[in-house]
């Protein structure tokens, strides 16, 4: 185990490196002058030659990426070019809501696809099984900036029963839930049927276990087999895929922050693209690719202590 997650954080490493080795470079992959474009067409000489001192893009492009990454390591991503404020300030107060959003979206989907699942499995080849089948691969095609937008007009804008856009105030909990149901189903709907099919394939090789059959053999409820002895077992795969499922969802909610303009690391991102922020945009990237390879570690790591069949030997896992 030890070395296996000595190997996993030298890989995690490594990501964040190439990570950051992109992000160092992205204003140079960009087409024109980064600093003409930021700063518009009426900008002065003088201003020009400024902004591009303070963004240090007069020095050889190996010495930016070089400085960008020390600076990184030491916390400073930057100053935004706008507020003038430490682009990690900006991050660390945007990062919460959109941390808030992607934890409910994974909740939400745990607690609809796990029984979503089991249901199918326990039912399977019946109609309930192929109706849910259907439901659960509709819903793994549809992209959460589609699902927004359906539920942005849906619910919002013809039904009128939650609000459309917003984050709500925090110091009314009421007002802050209702602000956040449409986003969070809009963020969820995706793993829900991905949990769903696969918890149930997961349950369907369980429950052909002999454990199982000796299990039903001693007249213990249907129900009580499915939950209690064959999901013990059959969740375990699941586990790993939350944690990719985390990942993914902050992400992808950078997208549904800004169809439901809610406050966010999302709409933070989002604006910075818009004003030509690069300072802002490169810390905002890194800190969302690092949290992304931070949970697929996370998951990695949850999905060896949960199965104790698998063996780490040395140079692969099994």
């Amino acid at each position: 185990m030890g070395a296996y997650l000595l190997r996993r954080l030298i890989m995690t490493f490594v990501v964040i490196m190439l990570v950051m080795v992109f992000l160092g470079s992205l204003v140079h992959l960009i087409p024109g002058d980064p600093v003409k474009l930021m700063l518009g067409p009426r900008a002065t000489p003088a201003l020009i030659e400024q902004v591009r001192s303070q963004m240090e893009l007069d020095k050889p492009v190996p010495v930016q990426v070089g400085g960008f990454m020390l600076n990184a390591f030491q916390g400073d991503l930057g100053i935004d070019f706008v507020s003038k404020k430490p682009v990690m300030s900006l991050i660390l107060q945007a990062l919460p809501p959109t941390l808030t959003l992607a934890v409910a979206s994974l909740v939400l989907a745990a607690l609809l696809g796990i029984p979503l699942g089991v249901f199918s499995a326990v039912r399977q080849n019946s109609p309930l099984d192929r109706i849910t089948g259907v439901i659960s691969v509709a819903m793994i095609t549809i992209p959460p900036y589609v699902a927004g937008l359906l539920l942005l007009v849906i619910f919002a804008v013809r039904l009128r029963l939650l609000p459309s856009i917003g984050s709500g105030d925090l110091a009314d909990p009421t007002d802050y839930l209702l602000h956040l149901i449409l986003p969070v189903v809009a963020l969820a709907i995706t793993w829900v049927g991905y949990i769903a099919r696969l918890v149930r394939s997961s349950m369907l090789e369980v429950l052909n276990a002999d454990y199982i059959r000796t299990a039903r053999a001693y007249g213990i409820r249907e129900s009580r087999v499915a939950y209690k002895y064959a999901l013990r077992n059959a969740i375990i795969p699941t586990i790993a895929v939350l944690g990719v499922a985390f990942g993914s969802l902050i992400g992808v909610a950078i997208f549904v922050e800004v169809i439901f303009a809610r406050a966010g690391l999302g709409m933070l991102i989002f604006d910075a693209i818009l004003t030509r922020n690069y300072p802002l945009v490169r810390g905002g990237v890194l800190v969302i690719a690092i949290l992304v390879v931070l949970a697929n570690l996370i998951a990695d790591l949850m999905y060896q202590v949960a199965d104790p069949r698998i063996r780490v030997r040395s140079g692969k896992g099994t």
